[in-house]
């Protein structure tokens, strides 16, 4: 609340000068002058009537500005956001720029450009509460492993042993893609890879892995060391590795929701069933995953799979025509007699690498 009427009886019923009431009225020797010149200009005088609270004075003087008549605007052409962030989000080299010059060319009398992209801004920004990133059509794959395992019994011995789950989502259409594997060692990484490009039937432009051994070897905000191997298959494929930050879940906000989709609708529901293979487990995968990816978006239109028809599937790179040669990439410090152990075998290096890590 304003202390237009303190100001008032401080200056014409004290005589304060401008700054004395600033002082003790806790605002500026300029929102004191403003005061009194906009209640001089709305015609009040000391003293006020009993009635008039400060509510009423700031009435007075500050009246509520005029709205502005429907009527005097020029009538234009609203743009249809809808279909333009769907277009920005299907085709990755699409600017604000030209889709401007196609709506004013069929509507010459529409929003001039930073108008227009301040009105697409404005109803963007309504889409959510937070930060949401821009997914564009066959950019980006975000993979991780879930945090529950699926259990295995061997038909001979009896042991249980417990198989990870590894997922994959596209991030334009959510397409969802998950596999059972031995372990979570580079051999199993890389081949759920494989097997994921060829259930989308092509190759993203971009993979967005968490800070796991497969794929970093030393984890950092700003400039990761990517794991050799990894990156070696990644050139053979032709997509690009950018990791998400350390501690930074929205970075990968896209798998992190598709593992906790995976282990509900396809961990628990085996819950009951009894496995004896990784292929009879796998089998039962793909069954279910077919079902959460058709499975009807609950507020609009389509489903996974239609969204990754349309968008996502068109935009995918084509798949490399020879399978990756894996190779096993290791470390070690060279021995004083200029030997490195690899594999419970010992090879010879040059001598002059003594104690050089290699």
């Amino acid at each position: 609340m304003r202390k237009i009427k303190e100001v008032m009886r401080l200056r014409f019923e004290l005589h304060l000068g401008y700054q004395q009431i600033g002082r003790s009225c806790a605002i500026g020797v300029s929102t004191v002058h403003k005061y009194l010149k906009r209640a001089e200009a709305a015609g009040l005088k000391w003293p006020l009537p009993e009635d008039w609270d400060e509510a009423r004075v700031e009435a007075a003087v500050f009246p509520p500005s005029q709205p502005l008549v429907q009527e005097q605007l020029p009538t234009r052409t609203q743009p249809d956001f809808a279909g333009i962030h769907e277009q920005l989000c299907s085709h990755r080299h699409l600017t604000l720029q030209l889709l401007w010059e196609e709506y004013r060319q069929a509507n010459p009398e529409g929003y001039r450009y930073s108008r227009f992209c301040e009105l697409y801004q404005r109803w963007r920004s309504k889409l959510d509460v937070v930060l949401r990133q821009e997914h564009k059509a066959g950019e980006k794959m975000f993979v991780d492993w879930a945090g529950a395992t699926i259990p295995v019994h061997d038909r001979l011995t009896g042991r249980v042993w417990r198989a990870p789950l590894f997922v994959a989502v596209l991030g334009a259409s959510s397409y969802t893609y998950a596999e059972a594997t031995r372990d979570q060692q580079m051999e199993a990484w890389l081949q759920a890879h494989v097997h994921a490009f060829e259930y989308w039937g092509g190759i993203p432009t971009l993979a967005v892995p968490d800070n796991a051994k497969t794929s970093v070897t030393r984890a950092h905000r700003y400039d990761p060391d990517l794991n050799p191997t990894y990156y070696n298959f990644a050139l053979h494929c032709g997509f690009g590795i950018v990791p998400a930050r350390p501690y930074k879940p929205r970075d990968k906000a896209k798998v992190e929701n598709a593992v906790q989709v995976a282990q509900r609708w396809i961990v628990a529901a085996l819950r009951h069933r009894k496995f004896f293979s990784l292929e009879e487990l796998n089998a039962a995968i793909r069954e279910l995953l077919a079902k959460l990816n058709h499975r009807p978006f609950r507020k609009r239109e389509g489903s996974r799979a239609t969204v990754f028809e349309a968008i996502d599937k068109p935009a995918l790179k084509p798949l490399p025509t020879e399978p990756f040669d894996l190779s096993e990439w290791s470390r070690a410090r060279v021995n004083i007699d200029y030997h490195v152990a690899f594999d419970s075998n010992f090879y010879s290096v040059p001598y002059n690498l003594v104690h050089e890590l290699v």
